[in-house]
């Protein structure tokens, strides 16, 4: 038997136009084994983007120029690296914006280095470094309503054959969902099955998280007939699941 590959060292990239915040994540994180670069705006952003190959974005909402949640958005158009938002003490408003362009997490400032720490953990523990992964022997692919969720390769594929993104949070959202399909799932049930605990969201971050795929994947948002949601119990996964399990190619 082979010995298991080393572990990769994950490449956080910070983002904050602050200069002692830059130094500090960068010395706190590079302490405790990340490799780390930190930029000031959102054009050093998208040029360490094309440079390198990054696992987690720290970004702070406030920038100049084009502001966190703009470069969030355009973003999620074409990667789900996952992002924790940094916002301003007290400014719900943002925190709920973030989340709906795409931010797996968010935290407010001012902030512990060990709570980010932590944070980050939990989110990089849902999307492990792909370059430590195996493919699967087996490709789990859950179909529903002409929809493919293959969780393997953690994509979504339309009933046109697009594929389709989805952040951290709403893959894993709608693994819980196509899991428990046709059952009354109340938001504490939810946070657990797709590991939102850990990460302590905010009471609303599921029903953001809802709303954002149902946009992604129901015909009309606002009358939705696949998550569908019950009064006072939750929501509830209605089209018909079933689960194949094919060799992975």
């Amino acid at each position: 038997m082979s010995a298991p590959a080393k572990e990769q060292t994950a490449h956080i990239l910070v983002v904050d136009d602050d200069r002692e915040i830059r130094d500090l994540l960068s010395r706190f994180l590079s302490k405790h084994g990340y490799r780390v670069t930190a930029v000031a705006d959102g054009h050093e952003m998208r040029r360490t983007l094309a440079d390198w190959k990054i696992d987690l974005i720290v970004l702070d909402l406030m920038l100049p120029g084009e502001d966190g949640l703009s470069l969030c958005r355009n973003l999620r158009a074409q990667s789900q690296i996952p992002v924790i938002m940094l916002t301003i003490m007290g400014e719900e408003t943002d925190r709920i914006v973030g989340l709906e362009v795409g931010a797996d997490d968010y935290l407010p400032k001012p902030f512990n280095p060990r709570e980010l720490l932590a944070r980050m953990k939990a989110v990089l523990r849902r999307a492990p470094l792909a370059t430590t992964r195996e493919a699967p022997a087996i490709s789990r692919i859950h179909q529903f309503s002409g929809w493919k969720l293959k969780i393997g390769r953690r994509q979504l594929e339309s009933p046109q054959g697009l594929f389709v993104d989805l952040s951290t949070g709403e893959f894993d959202l709608l693994v819980a969902f196509v899991e428990h399909p046709q059952r009354v799932l109340n938001r504490d049930q939810l946070l657990d099955l797709s590991h939102g605990r850990a990460e302590a969201l905010f009471d609303r971050s599921i029903d953001m998280q809802v709303s954002r795929l149902r946009r992604k994947i129901e015909i009309n948002p606002k009358k939705p007939e696949m998550i569908k949601t019950v009064r006072g119990g939750g929501y509830m996964f209605t089209s018909k699941v079933t689960l194949n399990e094919t060799p992975d190619t």
